[in-house]
């Protein structure tokens, strides 16, 4: 069995954003030269996430209107966590959309049903960020 890992660093400018890091993780299932196996993707940072959905806007900006109706940013007095800092709101948004995803690897592709694409979800921009791919398989 083989095993891959590399990290992807992502900085985002603003406070939130999704990314398509789709093709960078298929570039890393090429880099690893496994074609049957399993393939984790996960944020390293408790204020984002990596998650599988449709690459359409109407729905991100869904994603966005839900995401700040369940846990508004602001008022920042409105969260304990924030008497240190002011991103509470990102540590919810991240536990809503999740950590990680866990994808099979077969005949060296990644295994997705129709519109099915990885994407980074920023919850709390202005700072360098990574992205764990490990690979294990043959």
């Amino acid at each position: 069995m083989k095993s891959y890992r590399k990290e992807l660093w992502y900085h985002v400018k603003s406070r939130r954003r999704f990314i398509n890091i789709t093709p960078q993780v298929e570039e890393c299932l090429k880099e690893s030269g496994i074609k049957e196996g399993l393939l984790l993707c996960n944020t390293m940072h408790i204020t984002s996430s990596v998650f599988i959905n449709d690459d359409e806007d109407g729905l991100h900006q869904d994603f966005e209107k839900w995401l700040e109706g369940l846990a508004p940013e602001k008022p920042y007095s409105m969260y304990k966590h924030n008497s240190f800092e002011d991103n509470a709101d990102a540590h919810l948004k991240r536990t809503i959309m999740g950590r990680e995803v866990v994808v099979a690897v077969t005949n060296g592709r990644l295994d997705f049903g129709p519109w099915e694409q990885i994407f980074y979800g920023e919850f709390d921009g202005n700072r360098d960020k990574r992205v764990l791919v490990k690979i294990i398989g043959q």
